[in-house]
């Protein structure tokens, strides 16, 4: 069920900034969202401050800002926070310089992981584990990802999305590859991303707001809804994305506010009778 005209301005006004996912809210694939250009336009005209928040980990800071410039929108890789950032942070706080890292990714979490040289590449012998999306997935990677995970390295995920959204359609995820693993080795990850709240977290200390005045902007309910409610923020879920109206009559997850595009917080940003932000 959408949210009243009433309770969404109701929420609006307390919100004073944005943690915005990406895919299935900003995009799918390549296509852009509608209303998205204008609701970023009409942030920035109002001054209010917002980061992207993204458990994606198949693309760099850098990266996710040439797509987005490629689509009309102009955002700098400093607003930008990706699950692979996050990891690498995590990892660093957790295990000294020459630690040798098995990663189970794309070239964005290697890069993460390596391009400065503190940490060592590393097979089936490795001391950690680092895993995320990978379309390019053989079945070599899993298996060195297994026989190290076997051999009780530590196990760390970039994000537990079991599904992707694309032009064609909701593709498997890194959750997937959780998946495979968990069957093969019995363990289970310590995930980065939401909904765990320490990419929320971090993006709430960059805005330098206050978490009860933050939107959680997001698509996914067991992932940026949960992750908002878990730090504290306000949730506004958008239905471009992955879930279904069916999954959101029968989740226990209740965001704040449900909008089925962005158009309705363009209209509340640009009506004339509203007054600055």
């Amino acid at each position: 069920m959408m949210t009243s005209p009433a309770r969404l301005n109701e929420v609006l006004e307390r919100a004073h900034s944005y943690i915005i996912d990406m895919d299935g809210v900003i995009y799918r694939g390549d296509t852009c969202l509608p209303h998205v250009p204008e609701f970023l336009t009409a942030l920035e005209s109002r001054g209010v401050p917002y980061l992207m928040a993204t458990n994606n980990s198949m693309r760099t800071p850098e990266q996710f800002a040439r797509k987005l410039a490629g689509m009309g929108m102009n955002v700098a890789a400093e607003r930008i926070l990706t699950s692979s950032v996050a990891t690498r942070g995590v990892v660093q706080e957790r295990f000294p310089r020459g630690t040798r890292v098995f990663v189970l990714g794309m070239e964005s979490l290697n890069d993460a992981m390596f391009a400065d040289g503190y940490f060592e590449p590393a097979g089936k012998d490795a001391d950690v584990v680092v895993t995320g999306a990978n379309f390019d997935l053989t079945f070599d990677d899993l298996k060195t990802a297994c026989l190290a995970i076997r051999n009780d390295a530590p196990w760390i995920a970039t994000n537990g999305d079991t599904t992707f959204p694309t032009e064609e359609g909701i593709i498997p995820g890194a959750g997937a590859i959780i998946a495979a693993l968990t069957a093969a080795t019995g363990r289970e990850p310590i995930v980065v991303g939401k909904p765990s709240t320490g990419m929320v977290d971090e993006a709430v200390q960059r805005l330098g707001t206050s978490p009860a005045e933050t939107v959680m902007l997001g698509d996914r309910l067991d992932t940026d809804i949960l992750a908002g409610q878990r730090a504290g923020l306000l949730t506004l879920l958008v239905m471009t994305g992955v879930t279904t109206p069916g999954e959101l009559d029968a989740s226990d997850i209740s965001p704040d506010v449900v909008v089925q595009d962005l158009s309705p917080l363009v209209e509340y940003y640009t009506s004339s009778s509203r007054g600055d932000a």
